[in-house]
């Protein structure tokens, strides 16, 4: 099951389309589906929690919390809306955008892919793109 939460002033009303696609780009890497759970969230939140579970005292766009066992996927996704949003006016790209390629972050790391060596990243950025391109939203 893929649940939303939202404490941030984000909200959308397509969850199911989201649904949708997360199922489809753990499908079509051979995983399946258990709990995943986005939490959108504020900056202040996601330094909260990154400074206590990390010991880090920045802010950042993702956390991942990793509960995966084998090839059933499962996870809490924290997600900054106000890093996606600077994110997203740095990178020159919409809100939307930037969204989905944190979003598909998040679970290509609960499905083992890193990025912290340059070679890792770049295989990261190809496979957000790849997954990006996968979100369809029917008019």
């Amino acid at each position: 099951m893929i649940e939303f939460h939202f404490k941030s002033d984000l909200l959308f009303d397509n969850k199911s389309d989201y649904s949708d696609w997360i199922n489809r780009i753990l499908e079509s890497e051979g995983f399946v589906l258990g709990q995943i759970d986005y939490i959108f969230c504020t900056d202040d939140y996601l330094l909260e929690l990154n400074q206590e579970y990390l010991n880090h005292d920045t802010f950042t766009d993702i956390i991942t919390f990793d509960y995966t066992d084998g090839i059933t996927i499962s996870g809490d996704i924290f997600i900054s809306t106000d890093r996606v949003k600077e994110n997203a006016s740095s990178f020159e790209v919409g809100f939307e955008e930037e969204l989905l390629r944190v979003m598909s972050h998040g679970v290509l790391h609960l499905m083992g892919y890193g990025d912290k060596s340059e070679k890792d990243q770049r295989q990261m950025r190809s496979k957000e793109e790849e997954k990006m391109n996968m979100f369809h939203v029917e008019p």
